[in-house]
């Protein structure tokens, strides 16, 4: 059976064996097969709980993400704070992995459209996700709410991330981060922010800390995240997508603002302060929420879902090069 790219990745990971840091306080378990519908990667913490990474993992990074209560203190380097990343997708990978918001604990899985597993195109000369890409835990962009900036209500997950950094990351690891910046990208007629970090164990970090840095240091890297989100969905047969500001990269200030306030829109949501539709706010560690539940059942929770067995092969397609004008 062919074994698609970053597989092995998803494996170690999957298993727990992620690398020391932030993964070490977390640990994940895979159920159903993996490239198909039925897969999921679960969460548990430090103290082998079950946990959910939408909701129980701590926006900001501290030392005591292993506790009861997420941390309340950010950590910082020096000036910095750091935040926490779950790692979806791998740089260099193709399938469209995501929180699945509307299921209890919000395992990630494959994300599906018309009953087919989804894969991001290869759009020439890039291969896959250009970027490590996943999203900031305890972040919501509400789809009743209309951003001031862009005029668009939010797309209804949390807030996304592109990390630069050197390393290929593993599936379902949890990185501390560094914003530097963001993209107003509109998918669809919806706010979709793309936030860009680096990882706080990067060699570079250090001398990278907004974003005319990464101008600086990463010469084209923000024009090929450009062109990347502006093409990704035209092999789909769907439009180029458009950005605010004209396709201009806010700096990290603006860029925490933004998180900020997502934050504050998923602290309203886990506290039935708002209307989250369909979004599952299962947890069992945030104070005060009324969704909180027991470990058992967030035990039966995982239980319920198929045993692991080996993945389908991927098609070939996957492989499949794009090429447009510019």
């Amino acid at each position: 059976m062919r074994v698609p790219p970053g597989l092995s990745r998803l494996l170690l990971a999957a298993r727990g064996w992620g690398r020391l840091g932030a993964m070490s306080r977390y640990s994940t378990e895979q159920r159903g097969r993996p490239n198909s519908p039925d897969y999921r990667l679960y969460f548990k913490n430090a103290d082998g709980k079950y946990i959910s990474p939408f909701h129980d993992i701590p926006l900001f990074a501290g030392p005591k993400e292993d506790k009861e209560i997420p941390a309340k203190r950010s950590k910082t380097t020096g000036s910095e704070v750091l935040f926490n990343m779950v790692v979806e997708m791998p740089r260099w990978t193709n399938a469209k992995m995501e929180i699945a918001t509307e299921e209890p604990l919000n395992p990630i899985k494959h994300d599906t459209k018309k009953g087919k597993l989804r894969y991001v195109a290869n759009i020439f000369p890039h291969k896959g996700y250009i970027w490590n890409y996943g999203a900031l835990p305890q972040t919501w962009e509400d789809p009743n709410h209309t951003d001031n900036l862009t005029g668009c209500c939010g797309d209804n997950d949390p807030i996304d991330v592109c990390e630069i950094g050197s390393k290929v990351r593993s599936f379902g690891e949890i990185v501390q981060v560094k914003v530097l910046g963001v993209l107003g990208l509109i998918d669809e007629g919806e706010t979709d922010w793309k936030i860009i970090a680096i990882s706080a164990d990067d060699p570079e970090a250090q001398k990278i800390h907004d974003i005319d840095d990464v101008k600086k240091h990463k010469p084209g890297y923000l024009e090929a995240t450009i062109d990347w989100f502006q093409l990704y969905k035209v092999p789909d047969g769907k439009p180029e997508n458009h950005f605010a500001f004209n396709g201009e990269f806010k700096n990290k200030d603006f860029a925490v603002e933004i998180v900020k306030s997502t934050h504050e829109h998923w602290k309203a949501l886990l506290h039935k302060k708002v209307d989250g539709g369909a979004i599952k706010c299962t947890n069992i560690l945030v104070s005060g929420s009324p969704f909180c539940c027991s470990e058992e059942d967030a035990r039966s929770i995982v239980q319920s879902a198929p045993a692991f067995m080996n993945g389908d092969p991927v098609s070939p397609e996957v492989d499949s090069w794009y090429f447009f004008p510019k």
